[in-house]
């Protein structure tokens, strides 16, 4: 059966969000600060890349770097984040909330999805510091998320590739899982045929460090691993 597969790239500027745009990306993961993971990104960067990005754009939301177990005043700021990003025009929105034993916080994660609505929400990496990823997986879907973006525990998503093609069976159609960390063309289509994934995220670090301004090479990077993924379809 023919299926579609989709390339979602990180960034942290808007040259690089219309670089990857014109590279062939089909979603922009925009975050403020991607040499810690990512971080809640200025709303002036949203209101400009949505200005002038014709892509969907989801929005990182997460208040600092370090755990995901946040405070009351933290957990408060995700809910503002999650307001500007839907007065933004944002297509989606990317968070995760851990409790104290390392499981998915099912509550508060299901309070900012329902608060998110009608923006689906992407439960990110935090998942790779849950105690136990089976478990996470079924805490993730009762959060109502859409889909989780993992590594499958491991330090890239080709390390993980065996328990990402565990967690995508074991998911089914409940919820999409997203591999991440460490994807580039030259090794997409080990992941590929490893996981039977449908969607992959890059921030393509492995070949363009963080902070790099040559948007020119970023985007022929975006663009190798665009056409790799184009051929994905079988």
């Amino acid at each position: 059966m023919s299926r579609k597969c989709l390339l979602e790239i990180s960034v942290e500027t808007l040259e690089a969000a219309l670089a990857a745009e014109r590279g062939g990306a089909d979603r922009i993961e925009l975050c403020g600060n991607l040499s810690v993971g990512g971080v809640t990104p200025e709303a002036e960067l949203l209101r400009a890349a949505r200005a002038q990005v014709h892509i969907p754009i989801f929005s990182m939301v997460r208040p600092r770097a370090g755990d995901f177990v946040y405070s009351g005043a933290e957990f408060s700021e995700m809910r503002r984040s999650i307001s500007e990003a839907k007065e933004s025009g944002m297509d989606g929105v990317v968070l995760g909330v851990l409790a104290n034993d390392r499981r998915v916080d099912v509550a508060r994660t299901r309070e900012l999805v329902e608060f998110a609505m009608p923006l689906p929400v992407t439960y990110h990496r935090a998942f790779d510091e849950a105690a136990d990823l089976t478990q996470g997986l079924e805490d993730a879907i009762q959060s109502g998320a859409k889909r989780i973006l993992t590594s499958g525990g491991a330090k890239s998503a080709l390390e993980g590739a065996a328990v990402l093609g565990e967690l995508i069976e074991a998911a089914g159609e409940r919820i999409g899982i997203v591999p991440g960390a460490g994807i580039s063309a030259t090794n997409i289509g080990q992941v590929a045929q490893r996981t039977k994934a449908r969607e992959f995220h890059s921030g393509l670090s492995s070949a363009l460090p963080y902070g790099s301004k040559d948007y020119k090479k970023f985007e022929e990077e975006v663009r190798k691993l665009a056409e790799r993924i184009g051929r994905l379809v079988a």
